[in-house]
């Protein structure tokens, strides 16, 4: 795909993908709806194969190439949940994943790429190696690049989510996503505003990575630079085909510090019986924090995904058990 996408497109990708993701189930939680003074519609995608929404554009990445294309195998550099998703859908399709993945990546994230039999090789936690590190397999390899957000493939797949929750819950007032490399919000303001034009599509970031926000007040893209954030999933940095979408169609970027974040982690553990990962839990963060007036409106938001390292909370019950 060399041009930005359509709804036409989001819907033909739908097509494409669909015998492989699920449909994810839109929750609903009275605590929270009184809580805020909206009615909240969350749209689980930690119920996503691979735990996460990544599944979706990696689909659609994936079933897109060419038989040449696909022969030659595919790459991609990833903190965790593109990593997996990719490696799955190369799984499916029958061909060889090979993803770059930072130093200090999740260790459940790690073991999902190896599970879904990826090849990783580490890398400096910088953009620049990240990159760097890919571009050496490509000469090496031949691989063909997806990259995680910065591809029309990859925003056309993510916009699946957004265009199921619309066509679900059709008065929706505001739709909130996550933005860390944009493929995501990029799709989601797509889809959303190409199903309902009145719908305001909110970007939510964390403050420890606000590149994004930085990027539309500056009116360029302004890269990260080790943002040390619990988002994890959101420390990269807007691209050259994610920035202008967002930057043309979204209403406005709202930031929540990791106070916020953590706060609204717990809410949805506690208050919703679900599991979400930090960069998930970031648009409810930005609700709880008041910024956005959404009283007596209807209110969308993507539970991006739920893969949390439980390793060091399991080890601690254990200690305390045996004590």
């Amino acid at each position: 795909m060399n041009k930005q996408p359509h709804l036409q497109d989001i819907r033909s990708a739908h097509q494409r993908i669909r015998p492989y993701i699920h449909k994810t189930p839109v929750m609903t939680c009275t605590a929270l709806n009184l809580i805020t003074g909206a009615k909240l519609f969350f749209k689980c995608e930690n119920f996503q194969k691979t735990g996460a929404f990544k599944f979706r554009g990696a689909c659609n990445a994936i079933f897109s190439l060419s038989g040449q294309e696909a022969s030659r195998g595919v790459v991609t550099h990833s903190s965790g949940n593109h990593a997996g998703a990719l490696a799955l859908a190369a799984l499916k399709r029958g061909i060889g994943a090979r993803i770059v993945m930072p130093s200090d990546a999740s260790a459940v994230k790690i073991a999902a790429v190896k599970s879904y039999g990826g090849i990783i090789t580490f890398c400096e936690p910088t953009l620049t190696s990240r990159e760097n590190a890919a571009e050496q397999i490509i000469k090496e390899t031949g691989a063909i690049l997806i990259h995680p957000s910065n591809d029309y493939r990859i925003i056309a797949g993510q916009a699946t989510a957004a265009l199921e929750l619309v066509e679900e819950i059709e008065n929706l007032d505001f739709l909130l996503a996550p933005v860390g490399g944009g493929g995501l919000l990029s799709g989601t303001v797509i889809a959303a505003k190409g199903l309902n034009p009145k719908i305001k599509v909110m970007g939510c970031e964390p403050k420890n990575a606000d590149d994004a926000y930085r990027s539309i007040k500056a009116g360029r893209i302004i890269p990260s630079e080790n943002p040390n954030t619990i988002a994890d999933g959101l420390r990269t940095s807007l691209g050259d085909k994610t920035f202008p979408i967002i930057r043309d169609l979204v209403d406005e970027i709202v930031l929540a510090t990791e106070e916020e974040i953590i706060t609204a982690m717990r809410y949805i553990f506690e208050r919703m019986k679900i599991v979400a990962e930090p960069s998930a839990a970031v648009p409810l963060a930005v609700l709880l924090s008041n910024q956005i007036n959404v009283t007596d409106k209807n209110v969308g938001i993507i539970i991006s995904g739920g893969n949390v390292d439980f390793s060091k909370f399991f080890e601690e019950m254990l200690k305390e058990n045996k004590s």
